[in-house]
């Protein structure tokens, strides 16, 4: 066994580190509007839930030399955003919307998605995903980096509404087999679900 001391390393080397051995890490596309009515689309692997009372989420956007992100500053000026799953049939429409655009251009035109109004936020959806998620942003955190050049903005949205494909319900539980997600990997790699099992939790 290797002990590291990532204050011995450069920035890179614990990137490579930490996504190799955080896998697989599911991806939130994620959909936010702009002052001027952009709406931004852009896939992140750093997403997790946070607690179901109420049902809230997590993303970590990285930030480019301390500078933010269309993601987070949009979420940051509407105060919501939208998260949709990514899975077999958008895994690659996603990945293009990854594409360094500038702000005023919208990915969901580069990528081929197409957008549909939301319920209950401002920001439209991903007609393409089987699973999107409307939330409102409940808290922004700038971490890592140094004061003035923070490395990501935390993002934690409450999710206000549901949008769920029907094929995919049953008893109120998601089949995963059905919705397909696709996870990531380090590099340019990424998984499919797999073989699945169960164990019982003890008492």
């Amino acid at each position: 066994m290797i002990a590291i001391d990532p204050a011995d390393q450069t920035e890179r080397d614990n990137y490579k580190l930490m996504i190799g051995s955080i896998v697989p890490r599911p991806i939130a596309l994620m959909t936010t509007l702009s002052t001027d009515g952009v709406v931004n689309a852009a896939p992140f692997s750093y997403f997790n839930i946070v607690t179901a009372n109420p049902p809230m989420v997590s993303i970590s956007v990285q930030r480019k030399s301390g500078r933010q992100k269309d993601s987070a500053r949009n979420a940051l000026a509407t105060g919501s955003f939208v998260v949709h799953v990514t899975d077999e049939s958008n895994v690659n429409a996603a990945n293009l919307a990854a594409a360094n655009l500038p702000p005023e251009e919208s990915e969901i035109d580069f990528a081929g998605f197409t957008a549909v109004q939301s319920s209950a936020v401002p920001v439209p959806g991903l007609a393409e995903a089987k699973i999107r998620m409307e939330c409102v942003l409940e808290h922004a955190y700038p971490l890592g980096g140094t004061a003035d050049a923070p490395a990501c903005d935390l993002l934690i949205g409450r999710v206000v509404r549901f949008h769920v494909a029907d094929e995919l319900l049953s008893g109120g539980r998601i089949d995963a087999q059905l919705l397909q997600p696709v996870s990531r990997l380090a590099g340019n790699a990424y998984a499919k679900l797999g073989e699945a099992f169960s164990l019982e939790r003890p008492e």
